[in-house]
């Protein structure tokens, strides 16, 4: 073949030309497709912390709220049940919550920052159905051996008003602590730990 009188550099102009028009195209195919990539605003507000206002609590009454597709649960326990929570290790799987999911913050008896405020995902750790608060003491349907706590229908398991699971049931850990932290004396932010925010 002859290549005289060929002019190289018109071939590599378009050559170049070709190449910049294609990575400019890629670049416009590729924003959105990234961006369909990334999650909704309403995705990342599911997400979100949520900030719990405990002011108008009653002793003994528990509210729910959800947190990431979550029931979260806030109880605030009487004296009563806080000198409960203390005769029953015997009759728990993990009484110190050794096995569990919780913040460090929340691993002591009562599995919580303030002893009367607790709060925990209600979700029932063996197949997550979620439980039942039931407070009252040894009520006919559970017998002597209930001291007031959270019962799960589907398959049976008992836990106490800490979240702590008793021996001998089909749930293999205590009840999830979620992080969570006060902002003030009647306000909780769940989704936010407390030992974040003192680093």
């Amino acid at each position: 073949m002859n290549n005289k009188g060929v002019d190289k550099s018109k071939r590599q102009f378009l050559t170049s030309a070709m190449t910049v028009v294609g990575a400019v195209g890629t670049g416009y195919l590729a924003v959105p497709f990234l961006a369909q990539m990334q999650p909704s605003v309403k995705a990342m507000a599911a997400g979100a912390p949520v900030e719990v206002d405990i002011s108008k609590m009653e002793v003994g009454q528990l509210i729910r709220v959800a947190w990431r597709g979550k029931p979260v649960w806030v109880l605030n326990r009487t004296p009563e049940v806080l000198a409960t929570l203390k005769t029953l290790d015997a009759e728990l799987r993990d009484p110190l919550s050794n096995e569990s999911e919780q913040p460090a913050s929340s691993k002591n008896p009562g599995r919580s920052l303030k002893p009367e405020i607790f709060v925990a995902v209600g979700l029932c750790t063996h197949l997550g159905c979620s439980p039942t608060f039931r407070p009252e003491i040894a009520p006919n349907d559970l017998g002597d051996k209930w001291k007031g706590g959270f019962f799960c229908p589907c398959h049976g398991s008992w836990f106490d008003l800490a979240g702590r699971v008793y021996r001998g049931v089909p749930a293999p850990t205590n009840l999830e602590i979620p992080p969570y932290r006060y902002v003030s004396d009647t306000r909780v932010i769940i989704g936010e730990s407390a030992e974040e925010k003192t680093v």
